[in-house]
């Protein structure tokens, strides 16, 4: 596996997870995104959740496909 150097993005999706998060009404906290992905599986707590939309963290893709049917979006709509 190819190293990212430092400063890097290591995802391209964290920015629009946290944008389609923030615009849940109400709004989805990481903690209950984490607990959401927790109901299907997905052992990511808070700080993984920050890392991966700060982009300080590759998503897996069943990680990826978890957080959009979590935020009852598409995938591809984490793309846009």
């Amino acid at each position: 596996m190819e190293k990212t150097p430092r400063g890097k993005l290591k995802n391209v999706v964290g920015r629009r997870i946290k944008a389609i998060r923030m615009a849940h009404q109400p709004k989805v906290s990481q903690e209950d995104l984490a607990g959401r992905l927790a109901s299907r599986g997905i052992l990511l707590g808070q700080a993984q959740v920050a890392k991966i939309e700060n982009g300080q963290r590759p998503i897996k893709d069943f990680e990826l496909w978890a957080i959009a049917r979590a935020l009852r979006v598409t995938v591809q709509e984490l793309f846009e």
